[in-house]
């Protein structure tokens, strides 16, 4: 791999929702330059097969190596439990490749053994089990409670949130048999940090909300940290592609981001 430290790290979603841990990078590893894809022209991941969110993958992965990025982030828990294997042998060693659910696993075994968890997310994440395997396989005696919850990642991306539907979607949800009795919830998709005060004041307290995007923002600095690609101090770069234009794409940019971004076509498929 090139070993060059000024390279690029690439991130990829469906939507707004990879925004959240883009956002994380930029804060915990400000040096860094980013390149995001949106695609938009797909969203929800969640509802789509493994084999349509394999392809996305792949071809989104095709512009991320050309922009020789040093790193491409799977920042969808979707595309991490339906890709993720394949991407990293796709992309072999012209990139690192990181996803949102090993981070998360690592982070609940060591501070929730025997403990009781509650996971939401799409109906791909969920019905992978990829969270069940993962966490079984830390041997840490965790009780994981899934609940797919498919309205939460369309009503993001339309801007329904911290408003009186979304609420009333979110406590629907939250009040279902499944999840009760549980320690700690894992926000198993990316674009839940933008309810994730609407859930804590659902539960007042009383659970604790594991919101993924800082842990995987940090979990990147570690691996950059140890293979030496660490960038050093400079004006950063950001660009922001999407495979359709969205208004609430653009506006999700700018909360996060700031500055008016500028967002270029980039369609998937001609």
């Amino acid at each position: 791999m090139n070993s060059n430290p000024k390279r690029p790290i690439g991130i990829f979603d469906s939507g707004i929702g990879g925004l959240t841990v883009a956002n994380q990078i930029s804060r915990i590893l400000p040096n860094e330059d980013l390149i995001y894809f949106g695609d938009t022209a797909h969203l929800p991941y969640g509802d789509k097969s493994t084999a349509a969110i394999q392809a996305y993958s792949v071809k989104i992965c095709n512009l991320l190596i050309s922009q020789d990025v040093k790193a491409i982030l799977i920042a969808c828990n979707s595309a991490s439990a339906a890709a993720y294997d394949l991407v990293k042998e796709y992309v072999g060693s012209k990139a690192l490749v990181f996803n949102v659910i090993e981070p998360v696993v690592d982070h609940v075994s060591i501070h929730f053994p025997g403990k009781t968890i509650g996971l939401i997310g799409t109906k791909q994440t969920i019905y992978s089990n990829i969270f069940k395997k993962k966490i079984e396989e830390k041997n840490q005696s965790i009780k994981l409670k899934s609940l797919a919850t498919p309205l939460l990642a369309p009503m993001i991306e339309e801007g329904f949130f911290n408003n009186k539907i979304s609420n009333e979607v979110i406590e629907e949800y939250l009040s279902n048999p499944t999840l009760e009795e549980i320690d700690a919830l894992i926000l198993g998709c990316t674009h839940y940090p933008l309810i994730a005060g609407q859930i804590e004041n659902f539960y007042k307290g009383k659970v604790e909300v594991i919101d993924s995007s800082t842990i995987v923002a940090k979990s990147v600095l570690k691996s950059l940290t140890e293979n030496h690609l660490l960038n050093k101090p400079h004006q950063v770069e950001m660009k922001f592609y999407v495979s359709d234009f969205t208004p609430s794409f653009e506006n999700s940019t700018q909360i996060f981001f700031k500055d008016k971004v500028s967002l270029e076509y980039y369609p998937l498929w001609e």
